[in-house]
């Protein structure tokens, strides 16, 4: 059956799942799994309930919450309504959500539990267009999601007429969702997403991936983003069971317990769980540690095609002696995973390429509904490391005079809600939409993301820097965790560090190094002049102007909770340059050089 509008997946869903479930979530321990029927039938109950409370297409409702099966009854029940789904990352700060409630106009508002509704419930009595907030979770004294199924369900034979009279209403040019971009800096934009944006670009992906109803999926990254939202209705689309984890935290244990052929993720996440295989690597000793390593370092110079007799000879023994582990670590039976949100190291696309479970990049934005390019495995020479892939077949793309790549396509939003000056700024008046990512093909076929236009800077000197590339590289030493360039107008490129500090931590402890808490270890000069043999190995990749001239070692881990980081896990630079001030005047200013004179450096390991 032909699919134009996402609820449309419901009627297919009878086809492609049979008697397979569509959605399964973790409760009390135990896997509960949710048929076809009971998906259509939560889906139909919430519509009726909507259309009792009156209200009317167009008209907005919010979701709040971590990935679960009751967010894709809620979406679906409010598409076929005619009703346009805003969700909203649970992490983001109470400013966020004043900004995105009251500019989204929304009506309802669904929660997942009690910390949220607390947070929630006061933002949403100040906003005179939210009726109601509700609750997935069971929680004494407040609305709960199942009291408008229940309402609905009563009212069906009433409602349902209604419904059917309201689909055939629905195009696909109408408005479906509004995701508000987390944005780096400032308030979040409104990006108004249609049907067939949405489903435009999972047939542009549907052949990349031989997926069916023989595959499962784990679900961990938030579907508040187009990504895991897009690849969800791709999911539901070819069949393919999708499983929701419990929590970021409880990955490991779910890919185990689900044993998934796919899954997506952004670069951080795969580097946490490489860095948690690499750590039980170096907890192995004598030979079983050599064969480790031996592995990993055959894993580095991993090609994407054309590896020759005797490289192949060596995987072999190392996918039966090493990386078969991996495999059982990731669960078994992994086919495909697909990376997007931010560049991936190609270091480590390769080398779980050569585990055999392979990491396909991809690129895209939530304007883009979001995928314009990804590497795929149907057809010999659809990879290449250290790119994004062949742009998808249903979209083009061009370079501007300054290299900013440019897109154009039916999966392009329809424009920034409520912001038709902002919209005029990224969409020209030919209809090319502006990425504000600089890049270049290659080979004539694959995309090659350099940088972000509006991240990149001038030194005095007049010469550009890059950052992105460089903090990906400064990524891939083990003791760095995050790292941010700076330099814009000034002589030279300098560097903030958090490092990974449990890994700097441990090999403090096996160096001998004593320190009370992480301030006092940043400043320890043993510390300091490890960081700075890091950067010298660096520093020898990089072009002499780019090369890090200082560094500073900050005291705190990033992350999205403490608002260093997107909830997609990018740098909000904005944040860092104010929260850094004095460090950052200190690095320019009256700056001490940071290379340690006179310290003779520990032996690395």
């Amino acid at each position: 059956m032909e699919v134009t509008r996402t609820f449309d997946l419901l009627e297919k869903g009878k086809i492609v799942y049979a008697n397979n479930p569509p959605l399964g979530c973790k409760l009390n321990g135990t896997w509960k799994e949710y048929s076809i029927t009971d998906y259509i039938s939560f889906a139909d109950s919430l519509s009726y309930a909507f259309l009792l409370l009156d209200l009317r297409k167009g008209e907005k409702i919010a979701t709040i919450t971590n990935n679960r099966p009751e967010w894709n009854f809620v979406d679906m029940g409010s598409s076929q309504a005619g009703l346009v789904h805003v969700p909203i990352y649970p992490t983001i700060s109470d400013e966020e959500y004043v900004h995105i409630l009251s500019h989204s106009q929304s009506r309802l508002v669904f929660v997942s539990d009690k910390q949220l509704y607390e947070k929630i419930k006061p933002i949403a009595d100040k906003i005179s267009t939210i009726i109601s907030v509700y609750s997935f979770n069971d929680i004494e004294g407040v609305p709960n999601w199942l009291e408008l199924v229940e309402k609905g369900k009563a009212a069906a034979a009433q409602m349902q007429p209604q419904l059917e009279i309201i689909k055939p209403t629905i195009h696909p040019d109408d408005l479906v969702s509004i995701i508000y971009t987390s944005g780096t800096t400032g308030l979040s934009k409104g990006v108004m997403l249609s049907h067939k944006n949405f489903l435009s670009n999972v047939r542009a992906v549907e052949n990349c991936f031989p997926l069916d109803s023989t595959d499962k999926s784990l679900s961990f990254l938030p579907l508040s983003h187009v990504y895991e939202r897009m690849v969800g209705y791709l999911y539901q689309y070819k069949g393919v069971s999708i499983y929701y984890a419990e929590s970021m935290g409880t990955i490991g244990d779910n890919l185990k317990e689900v044993k998934p052929t796919v899954f997506v993720a952004v670069p951080r996440v795969i580097e946490k769980t490489y860095d948690k295989i690499l750590a039980k690597g170096k907890d192995l000793k004598g030979i079983k540690k050599q064969l480790f390593f031996w592995a990993v370092n055959l894993g580095y110079r991993y090609k994407e095609k054309e590896n020759g007799i005797f490289y192949n000879f060596h995987l072999k023994i190392a996918r039966k002696l090493i990386f078969s582990k991996w495999l059982l670590a990731l669960g078994g039976n992994i086919k495909y995973i697909i990376s997007g949100g931010a560049a991936l190291q190609p270091r480590l696309a390769r080398v779980f390429f050569a585990a055999g479970a392979p990491i396909y990049e991809g690129y895209g934005l939530t304007e883009t509904s979001p995928v314009i390019a990804v590497n795929f495995p149907m057809e010999q020479g659809n990879v290449m490391f250290g790119s994004v892939g062949p742009v998808v077949g249903n979209i083009k793309v061009k370079f501007a005079d300054d290299g900013e790549i440019l897109m154009k396509g039916e999966s392009l939003m329809q424009g920034y809600y409520r912001s038709p000056e902002q919209t005029a700024e990224a969409i020209d008046a030919e209809g090319w939409f502006h990425t504000g990512d600089i890049g270049l093909l290659k080979q004539d076929k694959f995309l090659v993301i350099t940088d972000r236009k509006k991240e990149m800077f001038k030194l005095s000197n007049g010469k550009y820097v890059a950052p992105q590339v460089i903090e990906n590289r400064l990524k891939e030493s083990f003791f760095i965790e995050q790292a941010m360039i700076l330099g814009e107008n000034e002589k030279f490129v300098s560097a903030l560090i958090s490092p990974n500090f449990s890994f700097l931590h441990d090999w403090c402890s096996r160096h001998k190094v004593h320190y009370e808490d992480n301030q006092e270890l940043n400043l320890i000069p043993e510390v300091i002049a490890r960081y700075q043999r890091e950067i010298n190995q660096i520093n020898k990749l990089l072009g002499s102007h780019e090369q890090i001239k200082r560094i500073r070692l900050v005291s705190e881990q990033w992350t999205a909770q403490t608002g260093e980081l997107s909830p997609t896990l990018k740098l909000r630079r904005r944040v860092i340059y104010e929260r850094y001030d004095s460090l950052l005047k200190e690095i320019y200013g009256n700056a001490k050089e940071t290379e340690v004179r006179g310290v003779s450096l520990p032996e690395t390991e």
